[in-house]
């Protein structure tokens, strides 16, 4: 099993600059890249103030933290390996206190569990790109009551895969191809003709 150190910046808000360190162990960790994550919270700046986050695959950290830097009211990171959760916690909760939660669990096993006493407003779906996880977590975000009424919800996959399936509810707000990336960011339409109920 491989194992590197490396570093992201967060790059807007009030820890612009702040750099949060991460161990990678066995190669799966890929954290969004400055530029991308640019063009996301660009797309998502009149969104994120107040707003209820999750960041279902964590991994560094760094869009839950990006978020919260940009004025979300929480977030709540889920990382399912063990020493990288404790590593978000050790970094992040000095600066973000009470507003920054970190789950370690599986995230389709913690959805399983049952949805929030609030659901959140802004969701963002990064997991390895070769589990096949993505199709499954949207479901289970959609039909468990986790997500606000008009919710967002940012997609990350490999770009030469196909589109990712994601409930029929969900429309395609945003895309943009780079690299070896598609960003997809989705917003509810909860009245939408067979939407799940």
């Amino acid at each position: 099993m491989t194992t590197s150190k490396g570093s992201v910046r967060i790059i807007g808000g009030q820890h612009r600059g702040r750099r949060l360190q991460f161990t990678d162990q066995g190669g799966d960790l890929r954290p969004s890249g400055d530029r991308l994550r640019e063009t996301l919270f660009n797309w998502l700046q009149f969104e994120i103030r107040g707003r209820r986050v999750l960041d279902l695959f964590a991994g560094s950290g760094v869009l839950g933290a990006e978020a919260l830097s940009r004025g979300a009211a929480s977030a709540v990171l889920v990382e399912k390996k063990r020493e990288r959760a404790s590593d978000l916690t050790r970094q992040l909760q000095p600066l973000f206190g009470a507003t920054l939660r970190v789950e370690c669990a599986d995230a389709l096993t913690w959805l399983a569990r049952g949805a929030p006493p609030a659901p959140f407003d802004l969701a963002f779906i990064d997991p390895p790109y070769d589990l096949g996880l993505v199709p499954p977590a949207c479901d289970a975000l959609e039909r468990g009551g986790w997500l606000s009424r008009e919710a967002l919800i940012y997609v990350e996959t490999r770009r030469h895969d196909p589109a990712p399936a994601v409930p029929v509810n969900w429309h395609l707000e945003k895309e943009k191809l780079g690299g070896d990336v598609r960003a997809c960011l989705y917003r509810r339409q909860p009245d939408a003709p067979n939407a799940p109920s």
